[in-house]
């Protein structure tokens, strides 16, 4: 699990070094990554480019067995619009990272079937919590409160 969880956190770095807020996905699949990407609202100046949405999108279009036979990783709990995508697409399961900085919808996630852990991993923490403290305008505006 931990594995997958290290991709998407490769991947929050990624969008940190772009000038975005950190946070990473992965789609997986049979023990195999099939989509990956990284929150770039602030570098593409769109609000709906969060991490889940770019990992569903850069898998492609799959059969909904693969969907529901999936995992997303991610290392920030899921907003309201990445759980409805997660749930539109039939995710079989969520992993999250952390969820100390922001809880998104995961009770929704639960009550439509769909399995969440929360890993309140400590590099997904330590990531988030400096991101915050040196940028709380933008983590404000990144979900929704700004």
């Amino acid at each position: 699990m931990h594995k997958f969880m290290n991709e998407a956190i490769i991947e929050a770095k990624r969008g940190l070094s772009d000038g975005g807020i950190p946070v990473g996905a992965v789609l997986v699949y049979n023990d195999e990554i099939i989509g990956r990407g990284h929150n770039r609202r602030v570098q593409r100046s769109n609000p709906i480019l969060h991490a889940e949405m770019a990992a569903i999108e850069n898998a492609g279009c799959q059969p909904i067995s693969v969907y529901r036979e999936s995992t997303l990783y991610t290392t920030g709990s899921p907003c309201m619009m990445c759980s409805g995508a997660i749930m539109v697409f039939g995710i079989g399961s969520v992993v999250i990272g952390e969820n100390r900085s922001f809880q998104g919808e995961e009770e929704l996630l639960r009550q439509r079937g769909i399995k969440v852990t929360v890993l309140q991993d400590k590099d997904c923490i330590q990531m988030m919590d400096e991101f915050i403290n040196n940028n709380p305008h933008l983590w404000l505006e990144n979900i929704g409160q700004k």
